[in-house]
């Protein structure tokens, strides 16, 4: 494994460049004074829009960052929660429709004891969003402040994946089909459960379901098949990617590479009935943001798999091979990386969590 050369902390204005195993890279800052953003999308006329995690939702044009659009639900905003995902509709063009995922207060919305991850479907409109309509919202809201999930990905067909937590505290909730605790959703544009769900006729289970046993995913993605692959946040170690099936177990709590913060085993390593990750890491990465690259500015990252690691400040780049991951390389970018999105210019898009977040843009050194 390469570990490529460190690119200085603090990100100049003007290009950095970074050498790694396939292209000479150029790192430049696109925009900064974002407050822990923590996901972005491409807008037609070729703007940007990015979520902070305090709640605020911006443009930003050429390197500028609007105010704050207007017209937002109530967000609860503290821990790892707030306004989270952004997911332009497949027919943005026409309709001018988005979905945010965002951690939703319970009906005592002036405390925000409890919580939980919901999905907001709007109409872009200017300074602001219209029409909205909350299309999901996770059962049960608890008092906790970890493990939102919160990625967002749209089928071909409009159907949404929608990733879910165990909240940091429920764990015993994640195996039993009668919760949304740390399981992924399949919901239709409107808030329906999506048909051929694979537990819709299951008297005891919540319709909307689509698999079970994470922990907490912040990475999701489609490949060229249309299959769902995402990565989760493991325990102290245990960090894993799948190819997410329909009404599989992925085994949290009852199997991990990962073990107890300060110490202590937690399940098993394997067992019966328990889908093994495609890949994990020991020691964890902290991975936020997924996406392949089918761009045309690399052509020696093709159909790679392009990951943000918090912990250690990387773009992990893994070459996968019938569905294993066959090389890994790591990208030292020096600051944690939430989100990691491929512009149509085949360009790619990092956002950075920190106070003083950043939009990173690489390029291949021409």
């Amino acid at each position: 494994m390469l570990i490529a050369l460190a690119l200085p902390f603090a990100v100049a204005a003007e290009p950095a460049l970074l050498q790694t195993e396939k292209h000479a890279l150029n790192i430049e800052t696109v925009a900064r004074g974002l407050s822990h953003p923590w996901g972005l999308a491409f807008l037609p006329d070729g703007r940007l829009l990015v979520t902070e995690r305090d709640g605020q939702l911006r443009y930003v044009t050429a390197g500028k960052l609007s105010a704050p659009i207007s017209g937002l639900p109530p967000i609860a905003v503290g821990g790892q929660g707030g306004l989270l995902d952004v997911l332009l509709d497949k027919d943005f063009a026409t309709n001018q429709k988005i979905y945010l995922s965002y951690a939703e207060p319970g009906a005592d919305k002036a405390s925000a004891d409890t919580n939980s991850t919901a999905v907001l479907q709007a109409t872009l409109a200017g300074d602001s969003i219209k029409d909205t309509k909350v299309l999901f919202s996770q059962q049960p809201k608890i008092n906790s402040k970890y493990h939102f999930g919160g990625r967002l990905v749209q089928q071909a067909d409009g159907n949404l994946f929608v990733t879910l937590g165990d909240r940091g505290s429920r764990r015993e909730d994640v195996q039993p089909l009668s919760t949304h605790i740390g399981k992924v959703v399949r919901i239709t544009n409107t808030g329906a459960a999506a048909a051929g769900n694979p537990f819709a006729a299951k008297a005891d289970a919540k319709p909307e379901l689509w698999s079970f046993g994470h922990r907490n995913i912040q990475g999701a993605t489609l490949d060229n098949s249309g299959r769902l692959w995402t990565h989760e946040h493991g325990p102290q170690g245990g960090d894993e990617i799948n190819i997410t099936k329909a009404g599989l177990n992925y085994g949290w709590p009852l199997i991990t590479y990962g073990e107890e913060y300060g110490g202590g085993v937690i399940g098993k390593t394997a067992a019966a009935g328990l889908e093994q990750p495609l890949h994990y890491w020991v020691p964890s990465i902290a991975p936020s943001g997924m996406e392949f690259y089918q761009g045309a500015l690399f052509s020696g990252w093709k159909q790679s798999l392009l990951v943000g690691s918090l912990k250690f400040g990387q773009l992990v780049r893994l070459e996968i091979k019938d569905d294993k991951v066959s090389h890994e390389e790591r990208i030292r970018i020096g600051s944690r990386i939430r989100d990691v999105k491929v512009h149509p210019d085949g360009s790619v898009y990092l956002l950075t969590d920190e106070d003083n977040g950043a939009i990173l843009r690489i390029t291949p050194m021409k």
